[in-house]
């Protein structure tokens, strides 16, 4: 057994919000990442896709989620699966929101239309 805890380290901030990084590979997970994500009210992530499929559960607030064209929202309580290889962008509603997230080791990020696979440090 293996106990992670949050640390400064090991967190990525963008203008966005932060994510703190939980289970990778680089903490002895072999399977899966999962970190803590923190958007304030109105931020959003970019329009990316990931190569992986993911699961957010709001721990507090409310998202709006868009994937493809689709819209919903969830709150605590819920979760949402984006299928990998889906176009989406998560958007904090209604004030700031947090979330668990949860994804297969290894998953890279891509712009629409783009080539290049970014590396989720908080996911490494």
């Amino acid at each position: 057994m293996t106990v992670i805890d949050e640390t400064e380290q090991r967190t990525t901030r963008t203008g966005a919000g932060a994510m703190f990084a939980l289970a990778a590979p680089s903490q002895g997970s072999k399977e899966l990442s999962t970190w803590r994500v923190e958007l304030g009210e109105g931020a959003a992530t970019p329009v990316h896709l990931i190569d992986r499929e993911q699961v957010w559960m709001p721990l507090s607030g409310e998202f709006q989620v868009e994937i493809e064209g689709a819209v919903e929202r969830a709150k605590a309580g819920q979760a949402v699966l984006l299928p990998a290889g889906s176009v989406r962008q998560v958007t904090a509603v209604g004030g700031p929101a947090q979330a668990l997230v949860a994804m297969p080791a290894g998953g890279r990020a891509m712009l629409p239309g783009g080539e290049d696979r970014i590396v989720l440090p908080w996911a490494e």
